[in-house]
């Protein structure tokens, strides 16, 4: 199997350039909201060794680019105290948004600059950059609105979950890096399928933004 080395250093530039937004616009939100943790863990920085995480980072969006399945990753979750937070769970809710939400929009980003140059319709190394931060970006929204915990789906579904369904998350709280390690190596092509529908459905609604029906 050859290695095209060019690809492998875009999407590991972009992932870094991704998770970092992703996780800095979860601290700002929560910044704005009335919660100074993050920033006083100096995670509102543009810093990629504050926010990185090895595996998630690095690790599994270029094992999943060297084998040509959907690319995602994540990041270091940034601490945040749910007791400062405005509008309490609703707010935490919020806070889990801005990141899948920044995403989306560094996703339509991409796209726009792919489409409206041009280069997504040709085999340019523009192209490729585009392309590749389009899906990359996806990826991690899609991976990221998961509901399980610590993953930002599972902070949406506390503030609609009944208390019993609560408790239970909380309780997973504390496996939920395990449970998605497993589910990464256990459910590939489950995961795959729901990966490509759902870049699918959001391409999709670029084009149809844009006017494209």
């Amino acid at each position: 199997m050859s290695i095209d080395l060019g690809y492998i250093a875009i999407v590991f530039v972009v992932s870094i350039f991704s998770v970092i937004l992703h996780e800095l616009m979860h601290g700002v939100t929560a910044y704005l909201l009335g919660d100074q943790t993050a920033k006083m863990s100096g995670r509102l920085t543009l810093n990629p060794l504050k926010h990185i995480d090895p595996v998630m980072s690095i690790i599994v969006p270029v094992c999943l680019a060297l084998i040509g399945a959907p690319v995602f990753g994540g990041a270091k979750p940034v601490p945040i105290n749910t007791r400062n937070l405005k509008g309490g769970e609703w707010g935490f809710a919020l806070v889990a948004i801005a990141g899948p939400l920044t995403n989306i929009i560094l996703s339509f980003i991409f796209f726009l600059i792919g489409h409206f140059t041009g280069v997504f319709y040709g085999e340019s190394f523009g192209g490729v950059i585009c392309s590749t931060g389009m899906f990359l970006n996806m990826g991690f929204a899609l991976f990221n609105i998961i509901p399980i915990p610590p993953l930002d789906g599972s902070r949406v579904l506390y503030a609609l979950a009944p208390d019993g369904v609560k408790t239970f998350m909380q309780n997973m709280e504390r496996y939920g890096l395990i449970v998605i390690y497993a589910m990464i190596f256990m459910l590939g092509s489950g995961l795959a399928v729901y990966f490509m529908n759902g870049e699918k459905a959001i391409l999709t609604a670029f084009y149809w933004i844009i006017g494209i029906r």
